[in-house]
């Protein structure tokens, strides 16, 4: 790519993804505006053209590094669980998005090491914006071939805390605990965009309850917002890992600013509770 990586020692690694993406990208975004064809997997999930393309074009580009790829649209590998450092994929995060055309869908590259998520990148190809971040390394976007560096909010209250919440997936679980911690403000929004939005200052907290998130549902966010200075656990507090066996995150995501993540964690304890 012409616009240099902000970072002072990018991964080898780090090219390959941000390419990636962008080359994905583009075809994605073709398909989107000359139109597609949906089906539904096993599991009755939504797929489409768009997300098969880009895991195609994805996979050729980042196989170079020879890194094992998990994708949620290929087959999973388990070798995977013998190596150090995997890449972790989502073709097409907001499938739903991009069939109901909200325009709010991304593609998302994520680097592990040692189950911890070490690089993440995310492109939001309707309104060409890359962001990426590495370990140690701060957040960063592109927008307008210019790079900012990105970081959370310093809200400290629930209550003037503004909560981004799934368009497609919310629960009657989740809206009675909305209720139950009051923010100042709700916006639901598609794809992994509810995290971009916490770690560029945004908002202030996204979580779910569901057991059905995946690892390569979060782990280009999960970099991005650590280094942002967000913070990213499930919903009892625990840190997630990834390159595992069972790779449902299974007591949900909770991300936040960092400046209310206890005080998130708590009001949930109280709420299971009452």
């Amino acid at each position: 790519m012409k616009n240099k990586i902000p970072f002072i020692n990018p991964l080898p690694e780090t090219n390959l993804a941000i390419n990636a993406v962008i080359e994905a990208g583009i075809a994605v975004t073709k398909i989107y505006n000359e139109g597609f064809e949906t089906k539904f997997k096993a599991n009755n999930e939504p797929i489409t053209d768009a997300d098969i393309e880009s895991n195609k074009i994805i996979h050729k580009i980042i196989s170079a590094s020879k890194h094992s790829i998990l994708s949620e649209e290929s087959k999973d590998d388990k070798k995977r669980l013998e190596e150090k450092t995997i890449w972790v994929v989502d073709p097409l995060d907001g499938t739903l998005d991009f069939i109901n055309r909200t325009d709010e869908f991304t593609i998302m590259i994520g680097l592990v090491s040692n189950q911890i998520p070490i690089l993440g990148v995310i492109y939001y190809p309707i309104q060409n914006i890359l962001y990426a971040a590495q370990q140690n390394q701060g957040a960063y976007q592109l927008w307008n071939d210019k790079w900012s560096k990105i970081s959370v909010s310093n809200v400290l209250d629930l209550s003037k805390s503004c909560v981004v919440c799934s368009r497609h997936h919310l629960s009657e679980k989740e809206r009675a605990f909305l209720e139950f911690i009051h923010p100042l403000q709700l916006t639901e929004k598609g794809s992994s965009l509810k995290a971009v939005d916490v770690a560029s200052g945004m908002a202030e907290i996204y979580f779910t309850f569901s057991d059905k998130i995946k690892q390569w549902d979060t782990c280009a966010s999960y970099c991005l917002l650590k280094e942002a200075g967000g913070k990213i656990t499930d919903v009892l507090g625990n840190d997630l890992k990834y390159n595992t066996e069972v790779i449902n995150h299974q007591n949900g995501i909770v991300i936040t600013n960092g400046f209310v993540h206890t005080k998130l964690i708590d009001s949930y304890k109280k709420f299971t509770n009452t």
